[in-house]
């Protein structure tokens, strides 16, 4: 099936949700929400980014709901969210608290991840009482805080005021993205992915991608074109590490390495060699480390000066090797 919204078979084939529930944003928007794993684990939130859904974490849902309680959704008009017309960096945020909400006991906290666009959520919900609540700590995948268009390098021009216009064009277009074929394909990896992107990886996301309505693509689009979160990222003050890819032609590395040093209290810096903007999905084990490392420190074995779990919202998590391979570099600001 041409419109078949994500893979069926293999590891980015998304698991079937222990529940699923609704939650309800502050304008009525209704948000689908899975729960994976065990009640009373560790709480890993995951958002997933611009024109993908829930299957975009399959990889991680998969892995983490070993030993955690994972829980994702639909930003709106994603996946199996209704579109809705407000389509702004707050609703985002309304977004998240909601999904609070709807899947966390009150005062429970868990680890908040965000890829992209789910980034971006996290930064402009940085400064709700709600997100103080709920977050321990906090993994931004491949985002960034502004100035999206002028950085991206999807157009293969200089930088300036003409590749700014491509890329706005390019990237806010309205044309339906159509059905997935091989040029569609080729298209997407040279937009989205590293050069060395895997092709049962780029099906992945191909499918996920090509399934976001066109009026849903483009709303956001005008969104993230105009995005300033610089002064939210400073109310960031959670623990929170930072991936880029070193291939990102969307946000490219400059924009975590300015999110890394901006950031009242990041722990760490990881760049991928050779990856694109998919990091849950070209680099499935070192997101779902950088998760594992969060969850491990600040949810389930805290240390002098950290915050604990709330009593009974789980126990220790099981722990494993999260060792970068050498194809990451890691920095601490």
């Amino acid at each position: 099936m041409s419109r078949l919204t994500h893979v069926t078979a293999g590891p980015y084939a998304p698991p079937a949700a222990r529940r699923e529930l609704v939650a309800v944003s502050a304008d009525g928007a209704r948000l689908h929400v899975e729960v994976h794993g065990a009640e009373g684990a560790p709480a890993v939130v995951l958002a997933h980014g611009w024109t993908c859904s829930t299957a975009f974490w399959a990889a991680q849902v998969r892995e983490l709901a070993r030993d955690h309680r994972v829980i994702a959704y639909d930003q709106r008009g994603h996946g199996r969210s209704p579109a809705s017309r407000d389509c702004t960096a707050t609703a985002l945020a309304d977004d998240l608290v909601a999904v609070f909400a709807a899947a966390l006991a009150p005062g429970e906290r868990a680890v908040v991840a965000g890829h992209s666009m789910g980034g971006m959520t996290i930064m402009a919900a940085a400064g709700r009482p709600e997100f103080a609540e709920h977050a321990a700590a906090a993994l931004l995948c491949s985002t960034g805080s502004g100035r999206l268009v002028d950085e991206a390098r999807v157009v293969p021009l200089r930088a300036g005021r003409l590749r700014t216009r491509v890329t706005g064009a390019v990237l806010g277009s309205s044309v339906p993205l159509g059905p997935v074929t091989p040029v569609a394909r080729k298209i997407l990896k040279y937009a989205t992915m590293g050069p060395g992107a895997a092709p049962d990886k780029v099906e992945a996301c191909a499918r996920i991608v090509h399934a976001c309505p066109t009026g849903v693509r483009h709303a956001w689009s005008r969104v993230l074109a105009e995005l300033d979160l610089d002064a939210d990222v400073a109310r960031l003050a959670v623990p929170t590490a930072v991936i880029g890819g070193g291939s990102d032609r969307l946000t490219p590395v400059a924009h975590a390495r300015g999110l890394a040093a901006a950031l009242p209290h990041c722990t760490g810096l990881t760049e991928l060699t050779g990856v694109g903007h998919m990091t849950p999905i070209e680099a499935p084990e070192a997101v779902t480390a950088a998760v594992r490392a969060l969850t491990d420190r600040y949810l389930t074995a805290p240390g002098p000066g950290l915050d604990p779990m709330p009593a009974g919202t789980g126990t220790g998590a099981a722990t494993r090797d999260t060792t970068p391979d050498t194809t990451e570099k890691e920095r601490t600001p």
